[in-house]
């Protein structure tokens, strides 16, 4: 079914300079939560302080520079949709599993950034590659094995987003402490108030919202100090391979299988983005455009790993602002990108997110980890769920979630081993994906009958 009676400028259609700068400031605030918290997290939970301003700073340049890319279709890469790209979430899991094992062996703030940017550069490859074959993968990457991995990412990471939600993780005998929780549960409520407005926007918005009560009220709290902007540089040079490149066999293996599922997601991103824009979901167009959509996804997280970010992706939260404000013409992409790409040559920018309360970000990471968690269980939901799909998800949620509950189970296994399987998302994947492959469908559908 098509959305195009609702669409006001259409793909191809140039809106004015004034009504596309309105609809990219739209964009903007849909997507610059998302862009800018994976890094909070992982400079958080890594302890990077020291260089978070300049790391928030490229996530949102590069983002700029790989929306660009995706709307602009340069030969064959990019979809040449409406489409923005942000920080993956999908990546948090793996990236700070990799993190910690540098960390653990006396590793500083420069090896882990070294090791995680070379893994993601390599792991790209295997989203580029993956791109010219994405329409056969069926096969393999079912919706169950999909969702499967989604929702094991959404549930890895609440750990993560409760942690900072009672305090973070240098909060010491803070940690739980009664106006945490307070700040915590006010953000998670303020997001639940917004997300049920009648105004399609502010439900758009509703994280950001939430964020901005938290933070106003942790400041009569004197959680706030506003003297660390006076810390920050005010522009910044993008600087390639600034912390260098590492490379581990054991750790890529998980980020890798990560790649291969947000070539999936994104597949799924662009199809939805096609329909709301009133555009062809089958034939050689639309195949050419998820191709080239795939493809400039595996770029531009290997342009992210050069420039000192993590991996990119389509954001599906656009979608809704086509659908809300009727405008799905691939030029506001260019001044979407251009806004994003200003922004990044300003660190005390990134660094104004670095004075949000570990509290107030953690209530609003635990929405959105729960949200991903619920994603990952629609995305199983959209087929019958017979028999065999119920041992599939029984035993990769068994055995993911139990690696997650109980970390020190792989500690007598060979090093290799314990990288690849230490990390809730490849061993729940691998599990859903062979287990799809050896259990006949007939199984299912014989005992059900």
């Amino acid at each position: 079914m098509s959305d195009q009676h609702h669409i006001i400028y259409k793909l191809n259609d140039v809106p004015s300079p004034g009504a596309s700068f309105l609809a990219a400031i739209q964009h903007i605030l849909a997507s610059i939560i998302g862009i800018v918290t994976p890094t909070l997290i992982i400079g958080g939970a890594l302890g990077l302080g020291v260089h978070m301003p300049y790391l928030l700073a490229m996530s949102m340049f590069v983002s700029g520079v790989a929306t660009f890319i995706q709307c602009r279709r340069m030969g064959p890469v990019g979809s040449g949709l409406l489409s923005v790209q942000g920080t993956s979430f999908a990546f948090l899991g793996v990236i700070l599993a990799a993190g910690f094992a540098v960390k653990g062996r006396g590793g500083t703030p420069e090896d882990i950034l070294a090791m995680i940017f070379g893994l993601c550069l390599v792991g790209c490859v295997v989203e580029i590659v993956l791109s010219q074959f994405i329409t056969r993968m069926g096969r393999i990457v079912t919706p169950t094995v999909t969702g499967i991995v989604i929702t094991v990412i959404g549930l890895s990471l609440v750990k993560s987003g409760f942690t900072d939600f009672a305090g973070g993780a240098g909060a010491g005998e803070a940690l739980g402490a009664p106006v945490n929780i307070f700040l915590g549960l006010l953000v998670v409520a303020v997001i639940i108030f917004f997300s049920f407005s009648k105004q399609p926007m502010v439900r758009i918005a509703a994280i950001m919202l939430g964020l901005l009560v938290g933070f106003i009220v942790s400041i009569f709290f004197g959680m706030v100090n506003f003297s660390q902007l006076g810390t920050q540089p005010l522009f910044a040079v993008p600087v390639p391979l600034k912390f260098g490149l590492d490379f581990d066999l054991g750790l890529f293996i998980p980020i890798a299988f990560v790649y291969l599922i947000t070539a999936i997601e994104t597949t799924g991103d662009l199809t939805a983005n096609s329909v709301i824009s009133g555009e062809p979901v089958q034939g050689d167009v639309y195949l050419d455009r998820i191709k080239g959509g795939v493809l400039a996804d595996g770029i531009n997280s290997g342009i992210a790993a050069l420039f000192c970010t993590f991996p990119n992706t389509t954001f599906s939260q656009n979608n809704g602002v086509i659908q809300m404000t009727g405008v799905a013409s691939r030029h506001v992409g260019f001044y979407i990108a251009g806004i994003l790409v200003v922004l990044g040559f300003f660190p005390i920018i990134g660094g104004a997110f670095l004075l949000v309360p570990k509290p107030v970000l953690g209530g609003a990471t635990v929405v959105l980890f729960g949200s991903i968690a619920v994603a990952g269980i629609r995305i199983i939901a959209s087929e019958p769920i017979d028999h065999r799909k119920v041992y599939i998800m029984a035993v990769s949620f068994g055995l993911g979630l139990g690696v997650t509950l109980v970390p020190q189970s792989m500690q007598q296994m060979p090093d290799i081993i314990q990288k690849v399987f230490a990390t809730p998302i490849t061993l729940s994947g691998i599990s859903a994906i062979l287990l799809s492959l050896l259990i006949p469908e007939r199984a299912g559908k014989t005992i059900d009958a």
